[in-house]
């Protein structure tokens, strides 16, 4: 097992209260598997992807959980009594890059403005390794030729590079190191179709030749559905259902997952009027009651409004938070007359 999330529950501190943005979120991912977290924005996937890298803000508390890797807890060691993380340790630093990478959502925002890319990129290299400043530069040029960036542009800065071009140069960014695990924070974000066509190939192609195990945070189910191994729908904080890819779009157990494909067309499958999911994502500072998805729910019931829903595993081996996850599966659940 490389990456074993269990129990993580991490909440942030502001003037109105604390607000509840990962609950009890436990998952996995085995050497070389993509997982795919989606979700609808605010749900907290992005906190979810900075609390294993722990790069959270000061105002961030864990409440519980432990994060694993390679099967030891990189997260227990860096926690203040307080809940907040510590401001340096050796340790995780020692892992980012080396090990573990992360493609920020938002490129241009990512790169510091004022310095090239390549003396950027540069500086993730040689803080975590002592070679030369030409070594270095060589390995720049490797990444960019992967990445389909000519070399004569390593001396740009941001501002001089195409979205797709700064995405494409995140992400080599992330392999400077060969890291075990990539977390890709949206990275087709506000780019076409064709440019993210071909971010999702590069990254497909990449993970292959280096066995690289990756996480992809989205809000857009097309971009896991042909990439990802695994996907985990996140909503209010919660993951409501996860397991293979396969199994969740074949045979969805959890009435969140269902309203939230009814809002992606399907090319390949049968033609079907497209829906919203009606209202609101709740606040997080005081959630609904219950099942938190209770009040958007076409099947929700007293029991959703009054208990949390229990994590149910199903036949074909996925996980439901719900109280009628195998009666959905089954075709038996009946939507409420409201």
């Amino acid at each position: 097992m490389l990456l074993d999330v269990k129990n993580l529950t991490v909440n942030f501190t502001i003037k109105d209260g604390m607000v509840h943005a990962v609950e009890n979120v436990s998952l996995q991912l085995d050497e070389g598997e993509t997982l795919g977290l989606v979700g609808e924005s605010g749900c907290g996937k992005t906190t979810l992807g900075y609390a294993i890298t722990q790069l959270l803000p000061d105002n961030a508390r864990i409440i519980g959980g432990k994060v694993m890797f390679k099967g030891k807890d990189i997260l227990t060691p860096s926690i203040k009594k307080n809940g907040s993380l510590e401001g340096y340790q050796a340790e995780i630093r020692s892992l980012r890059w080396n090990e573990i990478s992360m493609i920020f959502q938002g490129a241009m925002n990512a790169f510091n403005p004022v310095y090239t890319i390549g003396d950027q990129i540069d500086e993730a290299i040689r803080i975590h390794k002592d070679v030369t400043k030409e070594e270095s530069l060589e390995r720049i040029k490797e990444l960019y030729d992967l990445v389909g960036i000519p070399s004569d542009r390593i001396n740009n800065y941001p501002h001089e590079y195409s979205g797709g071009m700064r995405q494409r140069a995140m992400i080599a960014m992330a392999l400077v190191h060969n890291p075990s695990l990539i977390i890709a924070d949206e990275p087709t974000t506000a780019l076409d179709v064709i440019m993210q066509r071909r971010i999702l190939s590069e990254m497909n192609k990449i993970q292959k030749k280096f066995d690289t195990a990756m996480v992809i945070i989205t809000h857009d189910v097309s971009v896991v559905a042909n990439t990802a191994d695994k996907i985990a729908v996140m909503y209010a904080g919660m993951i409501m259902e996860q397991g293979k890819i396969g199994d969740v779009f074949k045979r969805t157990s959890n009435p969140y997952t269902e309203a939230l494909f009814a809002g992606f067309p399907n090319l390949r499958g049968e033609r079907k009027e497209l829906m919203s999911i009606p209202g609101d994502p709740p606040s997080l500072v005081n959630p609904p009651s219950g099942c938190h998805f209770h009040p958007r729910c076409r099947y929700a019931k007293s029991i959703c409004q009054e208990q949390d829903p229990p994590i149910q595993q199903m036949e074909t081996g996925q996980l439901s938070q719900c109280h009628f996850a195998k009666e959905l599966q089954a075709g038996t659940l009946r939507r409420e007359v409201r």
